[in-house]
């Protein structure tokens, strides 16, 4: 009977051992990656929605490359739910080094509506915040990395008498 309590307990010990190895290699030394918009290209529109493709200029600033095997993203403007797109682009960010991904990217007509109301109490700050969210699915023992970026769209005619 007390074998088998101790080999219970032994087996426990090393399955806790190896959890938390695991979490523990996952994590260190690890800088979240840096996502940031590089372009936006129309798409062709169906029905009242708008299409674009989003580029996204992803940097690595870590000593391993990462492997991407997919990509999602939403993009709130002003507080509100404004576009979302998936991509099943794959690729390589390079240790140390940045790659462009291209994401389609939908907007709603209820959402475009939203936002011209939200645009029009905007004009004379000329700022709109916005927060892109993002996931990088890469397949190994988390299965993604997360991103957010974060910051104001200036309007270019902000202040403008029009």
């Amino acid at each position: 009977m007390d074998s088998v309590r101790a080999l219970r307990f032994i087996r426990f010990i090393l399955v806790v051992f190896v959890i938390a190895a695991l979490g523990g290699c996952a994590g260190f030394g690890h800088d979240p990656l840096r996502v940031s918009v590089a372009g936006i290209d129309p798409l062709d529109s169906q029905g009242m929605e708008m299409r674009f493709n989003l580029k996204l200029r992803i940097q690595n600033p870590n000593d391993t490359p990462i492997d991407y095997n997919g990509i999602s993203l939403e993009l709130d403007l002003n507080g509100k739910s404004f576009a979302s797109g998936v991509s099943n682009e794959s690729g390589t960010v390079p240790r140390y080094g940045e790659a462009l991904v291209s994401v389609p990217v939908t907007i709603p007509a209820l959402a475009a509506v939203h936002q011209v109301f939200a645009f029009a109490d905007r004009l004379q700050s000329g700022q709109i915040p916005y927060i892109l969210r993002g996931r990088l699915s890469t397949g190994g023992l988390t299965g993604s990395t997360r991103f957010i970026d974060q910051g104001s769209l200036s309007l270019p005619f902000a202040g403008a008498d029009l």
